[in-house]
């Protein structure tokens, strides 16, 4: 790639599987830890020095829908032990449920440097010529869905059984305003 063309960009709506040992029964009900589940995957490709720009930038992404969502939630950075193991650096962004009384994951944004380019052998073209040199790739997910509709469901309840809808979801449900439950 072109120095001049970066940084790219992408995202993908992507089904994702999970395999479930070492979960030893914990959050497997429900929609808190799904075996399959949903969610928007975004990719960013960078030179080493804008990478680290990158990583706010694809944070804010995922940041921006609990934004809109008026969500409360918090960007957490993660220590050495609790990163996976492509990752130099891993923000995690976590939202409040108030059914557990307690901040969960809902996205995860890493840059991973030139651990996956080598691997890939991705690189690019200096702007003006020169020897070529690795990307730096970051991805991250936009918001597990599941998860998200736990948090717009618990912290949009009303003591009657309601939920509000957000005002960033009303023009995609036909001006709703809150939802009822039947019976």
């Amino acid at each position: 790639l072109e120095e001049e063309t970066l940084p790219r960009r992408y995202c993908a709506y992507t089904p994702c599987f999970r395999a479930e040992a070492g979960s030893y029964g914990r959050d497997v009900r429900g929609l808190i830890r799904q075996h399959q589940f949903d969610k928007v995957e975004l990719v960013h490709l960078a030179t080493p020095e804008t990478s680290y720009a990158e990583l706010d930038a694809l944070t804010g992404s995922a940041e921006l829908v609990l934004q809109r969502l008026e969500l409360p939630y918090r960007v957490v950075t993660l220590s050495t032990g609790d990163m996976g193991f492509s990752a130099a650096k891993t923000h995690d962004i976590e939202v409040w449920l108030p059914g557990q009384q307690s901040y969960r994951e809902i996205s995860s944004c890493s840059n991973c440097e030139e651990f996956q380019a080598r691997r890939a052998d991705l690189k690019f073209r200096p702007a003006g010529g020169g020897k070529t040199r690795f990307l730096h790739t970051l991805n991250g997910s936009g918001l597990a869905i599941g998860r998200t509709l736990i948090a717009v469901l618990e912290n949009y309840q009303q003591p009657d059984g309601t939920v509000t809808v957000p005002q960033a979801l009303r023009p995609y449900l036909g001006g709703l305003e809150r939802l009822v439950p039947e019976g």
